[in-house]
């Protein structure tokens, strides 16, 4: 029986964890749940899984989340970081499953880290953000990590399982790889006219058209800044060198990734778009899991396309490539602009395509630094954000 803590347990990783580790009731059980603000989900999973422990973002969000339980379990309800950080790190935990959106979820994922579990890497940010610090304090403590990304698991299960052993230190070219080829559905817009692009609404920005997504997620697919953010993920994760890794558009979604090897061979990892995939997977490892996702219907699929990403459809993911070369305070201020812009965008306060000018704006306006600490990358990402946000009050003026 292993103890899982679900950093996110109300969004959409969050809920597929909880769907598959209920199919394996023998196997899991919930210690943790945390939550932002969604009270009343929160509630129903508290319920349903009864967990040790449940943290909200606030004291009034708790406040509630208690109310609300009442009587209906033991669960003991907690509020704010330092609880996610105990929530994160505690000794009866084995697993964690780090899915909270956002800047937000960096410092409890650090904390799993450096108390040794094996981490279920869904949140971007921790890589993004921090990615030698992250890589480095791992190494130190002996945490296992495994990435949930569809992606990023995709590449993980094409790997020869030596190099699995060896996420964030692998030598790619030791293995027999040549490169790393990651898959995007180029989302909503991929075949709209350009010059349609500044009039696309949020609505439109979060209909993908082959997952079912949050809102801010969905948008930054439909930029592909989602795709440029799993790019700087997988340089760490991988340990990719520039030439080692490549970005193609595939707007069927049942390749989820490949690994090209030096004598030609190609490594995919097909399957439905459906998370629970590579949440089983991340689960079970080294073992399968049942996932309650039905196989490939292969005499279903009438093709699968391929095609080189536009950078002027698509400039957050030329951004985001130029950024993970330029060094981690690059990477950090562009994750905090893009999580202002989005923001704003879902709010209707810009149109789409200032997106990418919000970004590129900050990007110019951060010094170059060291990121060589929590701190200094906290710092950085609160600089960014002050600077996202000094855009946009000029552009309503």
């Amino acid at each position: 029986m292993r103890r899982i803590t679900v950093l996110g347990a109300t969004g959409s990783i969050g809920q597929n964890t909880l769907n598959v580790v209920s199919r394996h009731p023998d196997d899991f059980q919930v210690f943790a749940l945390t939550a932002h603000s969604q009270i009343s989900a929160m509630a129903e999973l508290c319920v349903k899984h009864n967990p040790q422990y449940a943290v909200m973002g606030s004291y009034n969000a708790a406040a509630e989340l208690k109310a609300l339980l009442g009587q209906q379990t033991s669960t003991q309800v907690m509020y704010g970081y330092q609880a996610l950080a105990e929530v994160s790190s505690d000794g009866e935990v084995d697993v964690v499953m780090a899915a909270i959106v956002g800047a937000a979820g960096l410092s409890p994922t650090l904390a799993a880290i450096d108390a040794g579990k094996d981490v279920l890497l869904a949140n971007k940010e921790a890589l993004v953000m921090s990615g030698q610090l992250f890589i480095d304090h791992a190494q130190r403590s002996g945490a296992r990590i495994i990435p949930v990304d569809s992606e990023h698991n995709a590449i993980f299960q094409c790997l020869p399982q030596a190099a699995q052993q060896q996420v964030g230190t692998m030598a790619l070219a030791e293995h027999g790889i040549q490169y790393l080829l990651l898959t995007g559905s180029g989302g909503p817009f991929r075949d709209i006219p350009l010059e349609e692009l500044p009039q696309q609404t949020p609505g439109a920005a979060c209909n993908h058209p082959n997952w079912s997504m949050g809102r801010k997620i969905s948008v930054d697919s439909a930029t592909m800044l989602n795709k440029g953010l799993e790019y700087i993920e997988a340089r760490w994760l991988f340990n990719c060198s520039r030439d080692q890794l490549k970005v193609v558009i595939h707007p069927q979604s049942v390749i989820h990734s490949m690994v090209q090897y030096t004598d030609g061979s190609v490594l995919a990892q097909m399957g439905e778009p459906d998370m629970r995939t590579p949440i089983a997977h991340s689960l079970g490892y080294p073992e399968r899991l049942e996932s309650g996702v039905a196989g490939l219907d292969f005499t279903q699929i009438a093709e699968l396309t391929f095609k080189q990403p536009e950078a002027q459809r698509y400039p957050c993911l030329q951004l985001a490539i130029e950024a993970c070369w330029e060094g981690q305070w690059a990477t950090t201020a562009l994750n905090a602009a893009n999580e202002v812009a989005v923001a704003a965008f879902l709010q209707e306060q810009v149109g789409f395509t200032d997106i990418a000018k919000v970004c590129d704006s900050v990007l110019q306006s951060i010094q170059a630094d060291e990121a060589d600490s929590l701190e200094t990358l906290l710092a950085i990402d609160k600089q960014a954000r002050l600077a996202a946000n000094k855009w946009l009050q000029e552009y309503a003026q």
